[in-house]
This record gives C-alpha cells, sequence and structure tokens, in this order.
C-alpha cells in the first residue's frame, strides 16, 4: 500500500504543475513550493483599515533597510579629528569628527545624499509611530488575548528596540544636538548605583564622549538590532499566520473562521500597492519637508548646549521624567544616589514599559478567562480596560509635553516654573482623571447600545394611547447591527469559591484569590450586560399588546411622509 500511494503522489506531482512556468516549475521539483503555496497563498485576510496601521511599520523598515544601505556607504564611523572642506561654506576650515563631515559630505556632495537622509529619517518616525499606534490598536480591542499574549510581547519588544535604534541613529552624526542628547544618556547611566562609572566608560570608551562611541553605536545600530528587530518580526508575521488574523464581529464572523480576501491575489495585490503608497508619502516629505538639518547645529563640543534642544518625540517622555523630578540625593556607605535621576530615568520608564508588556497575563490572570479569542472587542464594551489605555496615553502624553516645558513657557509667555509644577501634579492626577471619565464614557454608549437593541430606533412618532399618555414609537434596528451589537460575551467577575474542598482541606492562595476576585469586581464593575435573547423578546413584545403596534421601518416612513394621493 506505501508503495502505491508514493507512485500515486509521483503521477500527481507533475500534472498539478504543468501550468507552472519552467523556472517556477524547476523550484517546485526541488522545493514542493506549489504545494506550500496552494495552503498559504489562499490564506484569508480580514479588509479593515485598521489593520494596515501594523503593515504601515513593516514597510516603514522595509524602507529604513534600504536607505540605511545606501547611507552606510557614504558614512564613515569615526572620532577622528578632521579639517572640514566640504561644499558648506559656513563650516568651511572647521575641526570636526570624521562621522560629522561625513554627514554634511552626504547632504551637500553626495547625489541624492540629503534626500535618502531625510526620507530615512522620516521612515524612522513613522515606524515608531505606526508601531505605537498599532499597539494601541491591539491593547483597545483586545486583540492580545490568548492565543497571542507571545505575539504582544514580540510587538512590544519591537518597539522597544525601535526606539533605541532611532536613539542610535540619532547620535551617529555626531552634531551639537544628538551630543547634547548623548550628554544627558550618560548622566542618566551615571545614576546608576556603583556600576554608573563602569557602564559609562564601557560605552563610550572613557571619559565622555570619548573616541569610539561612534564605530560602537554604529555596529548596534546597522547590524545588532536590525538584525533583531528582522527576527522578531519574522516570529510576529509566522505567529499572525499560525494563529490565524482577528477580526471585528459581524454577520458570518465567529471564532472559527475568518471573513476577508485571499492572500493572492486580492490581499497581494493591496498590500503591494499599499507599499507603494507608504514609500511615495514618506520620500514626498524627505523632499518637502525639513528634518534634523544637522549642520545648522555645528560639531558637538561638550563645552556647548544648544537652546531649545529637544530629542525626537519618542524619547520626550523619558526626558520629560527627568525634567520633572526635584532635584535631591541621598549618601550611604560612600555610595551617592541622585534620586533626581534614578527615579525618573531608572525605575519609572522600566516600571511602564514591564507593566505594559506584562499586561496580557495580567488582565487574565484578573479576569480568570483563559478561552481563545479570535473576534475583538469593542473598546466601549470593556469600560475598564479602555479606561486603562487612557490612563496609559495620558501618562506617556503628560511626560512628553514635560520635555519641552520651556518651549511651552516661552511660546505661551507663563512661567517655566508654574508649567513645572502643573506637569508635577498633572502626572498623579491626569492618568486617573481620565480613566474615570473614559470609563463612565464606555458605560455610558454600552446603556446606549443596550437601548438602542432593546428599545430600536426613534421613529419621530408621536402616539397617544386612550388613557391620555403620550410616548413616541419605536423601529427594531436591522438583524446585521443587532447581531455586532451582541457578539460578545458576558462578562463575570472572578469568585474565590468555597475555603475547603469535600475533603475539608483548606484551599491554597486563599488570600491571593480574595485580592484576584476584589481586583475582578473592580473590573467588571457598572458594566452594562449584554441582554438575552429572552430579554430582547420581552422587550420586543412589551407594550405593543394594545393598539400602538411596533412599527417597521416601512410603515414609519409611511407614516412620516404620507401619501398625498
Amino acid at each position: 500500500m506505501s508503495d502505491t500511494k508514493t507512485v500515486a503522489s509521483q503521477k500527481e506531482g507533475p500534472a498539478a504543475t504543468a501550468e507552472f512556468p519552467p523556472p517556477v516549475k524547476w523550484l517546485d521539483d526541488r522545493l514542493g513550493i506549489g504545494k506550500l503555496g496552494k495552503k498559504n497563498l489562499r490564506k484569508v485576510f480580514p479588509d479593515h483599515w485598521s489593520f494596515m496601521l501594523g503593515e504601515i511599520a513593516l514597510y516603514s523598515f522595509i524602507i529604513l533597510i534600504l536607505t540605511g544601505i545606501f547611507l552606510t556607504l557614504w558614512f564613515r564611523p569615526s572620532m577622528a579629528e578632521v579639517e572640514y572642506q566640504g561644499s558648506y561654506s559656513l563650516l568651511k576650515g572647521l575641526h570636526m569628527s570624521e562621522a560629522y563631515a561625513s554627514t554634511l559630505d552626504i547632504s551637500f556632495d553626495v547625489r541624492g545624499g540629503l534626500l535618502m537622509r531625510q526620507i530615512h529619517h522620516w521612515a524612522a518616525v513613522l515606524f515608531i509611530a505606526a508601531m505605537m499606534v498599532h499597539l494601541l490598536r491591539i491593547f483597545f480591542t483586545g486583540a492580545f488575548r490568548k492565543p497571542r499574549e507571545l505575539n504582544w510581547v514580540i510587538g512590544f519588544g519591537m518597539l522597544f528596540l525601535g526606539i533605541i535604534e532611532g536613539f542610535l541613529g540619532y547620535g551617529l552624526p555626531d552634531d551639537l544636538l544628538s551630543g547634547t542628547g548623548l550628554r544627558i544618556t550618560q548622566g542618566m547611566i551615571q545614576a546608576s548605583p556603583i556600576v554608573g562609572s563602569y557602564m559609562t566608560f564601557f560605552i563610550f570608551g572613557g571619559e565622555f564622549p570619548g573616541d569610539d562611541f561612534v564605530s560602537r553605536f554604529f555596529t548596534v545600530h546597522v547590524l545588532l538590532i536590525p538584525g533583531l528587530i528582522l527576527a522578531l518580526v519574522t516570529a510576529h508575521l509566522f505567529l499572525v499566520v499560525y494563529h490565524k488574523h482577528t477580526q471585528f464581529a459581524g454577520p458570518g464572523r465567529t471564532e472559527k473562521n475568518v471573513v476577508g480576501y485571499p492572500l493572492m491575489p486580492v490581499y497581494m495585490a493591496k498590500a503591494g500597492g499599499f507599499f507603494f503608497v507608504v514609500f511615495g508619502i514618506t520620500a514626498l516629505m524627505g523632499a518637502l519637508l525639513q528634518i534634523n538639518p544637522v549642520w545648522l547645529y555645528g560639531p558637538y563640543n561638550p563645552a556647548e548646549v544648544t537652546a531649545g534642544s529637544q530629542p525626537d518625540w519618542y524619547m520626550g517622555w523619558l526626558e520629560g521624567s527627568v525634567r520633572l523630578m526635584p532635584g535631591f540625593e541621598s549618601h550611604f556607605w560612600g555610595v551617592t544616589l541622585s534620586w533626581n535621576l534614578l527615579i525618573p530615568a531608572l525605575i519609572i520608564p522600566p516600571a511602564f514599559v514591564t507593566l505594559v508588556a506584562l499586561y496580557p497575563f495580567i488582565e487574565g490572570w484578573i479576569t480568570g478567562d483563559k478561552r481563545e479569542h479570535h473576534l475583538l472587542d469593542r473598546p466601549r464594551n470593556v469600560p475598564t480596560r479602555t479606561g486603562i489605555g487612557a490612563a496609559f496615553i495620558t501618562f506617556y502624553g503628560l511626560l512628553w509635553i514635560a520635555g519641552g516645558n520651556d518651549l511651552v513657557a516661552t511660546h505661551f509667555g507663563v512661567s517655566l516654573n508654574n508649567v513645572t509644577w502643573v506637569l508635577r501634579f498633572g502626572v498623579f492626577i491626569g492618568p486617573v482623571l481620565a480613566f474615570w471619565l473614559t470609563r463612565r464614557i464606555a458605560i455610558s454608549l454600552q446603556r446606549a447600545d443596550q437601548e438602542r437593541l432593546l428599545h430600536g430606533l426613534e421613529s419621530g412618532i408621536i402616539v397617544r394611547s386612550p388613557e391620555g399618555k403620550y410616548s413616541e414609537r419605536h423601529t427594531p434596528i436591522g438583524e446585521h447591527e443587532a447581531y455586532t451589537l451582541t457578539t460578545h460575551d458576558r462578562l463575570v467577575p472572578y469568585e474565590v469559591g468555597p475555603e475547603t474542598d469535600t475533603n475539608g482541606v483548606r484551599a491554597p492562595l486563599r488570600a491571593l484569590n480574595k485580592v484576584r476576585a476584589k481586583l475582578s469586581a473592580f473590573y467588571y464593575a457598572d458594566a452594562v450586560q449584554k441582554p438575552t435573547a429572552a430579554e430582547i423578546e420581552d422587550a420586543h413584545s412589551h407594550g405593543h399588546e394594545d393598539d400602538v403596534h411596533e412599527l417597521t421601518e416601512t410603515e414609519a416612513f409611511r407614516e412620516v411622509t404620507p401619501d398625498k394621493h
């Protein structure tokens, strides 16, 4: 029997691939790409604009690689001092590093160099922004739930590496602005107890700025981190295909299917076209919108600082946390602890990042939800999670504003101290207010949906009953809309359970489970449960047994626009 199956499969191979062009057939005979492609190239992907956010991040990464290869050919990662004799006359004859001189050469003497530099920088900004918004979409829709917790961690790891990669690239030109940012970073590293000075010497190769940091940053920026990001992108896409894509609730969509278009030819054509759209817009920005004009700042000099200097926007929140912290320090056994750097730079950011990265596991533990989820949540249907997301955004945004507190003060003509103190209180009060307000809005939207589902649409027709009571007639919503409004789970808080089992043995982790139950009750507090089928039926039939009957959409239209004849 085994011999017969082998022969049959061999006979089917050429017939199945006879229509392939000769080069493809040659590969198929050796790699089996026909069988592999038949399964995966017809994979279905849902069609929704929000899914393009991840594609923008992916395409921006590709643009970064392509433009980065171009820049690598002319950039010289060296701190050796040279005398500039290039085309930019205002700096001619000035002593500077080879790194800065080569950056000027790329900008003014290499054909297309400035365009490539600006496309590269804009693509980096777009890459990080797209990843952030993509993660927010995943968070607010619950796409991180089982079985995608690992993919959330991978995606967050890509964002973290992307920020580090952007910061390292920002420091490579060795201009005055990037050097100022590196000086601040060096101070944060030195604030680490005991190991700070050793880490500084290891990174910079001696006293700041040292002679080796450009070459070291260049190696990490060009080889190490891009390789790590590429590996994480591969793993991320593999898990997307393996777990199948999430989708929003709607008619015909369940936890066990995917409604959309196949990868070939529809989705591939759309994705390919969208890549050129992203590339075209990025190139247009690089051509028309100036970014990081290093020739205006001059070479880095440790004795100078540019007025109103600001890092790239994705590092603003870290600088803002340092600016808001009051300056104080402590001395223990000959060791100085600089709390004004230790807390905002080495404690708060890692704690914030860790909390966000582990959130899927924290929410799963609080809710006790161990089921697989392939349908996305509407943010209003999970008000506590939506409120937490709003609090995170508010916290990040206030720190980001604090990173430019001097510019806020000068542009609006207010006191710098007043701006700083308002933001100091704001980072504590703002997230709480954002959580409470967003949660209440989400619950209100839930109640509006429930009212719409139970009582239908307002028809604008006022009727009077025989008893003299006035009421407005409602028309039922469509089946498709009703399906969408009811395709989510009823929220059931976690319960502790009996103190002992059937054998009288005390349940383990009783105190921890009580805390978990309280957190679960808070998580689901005030959430509006979706009505049952019986409640919907009762609401539709209630009050219609008399002469006031429920109108269909056609009848309501006729009542509002009576026949002229």
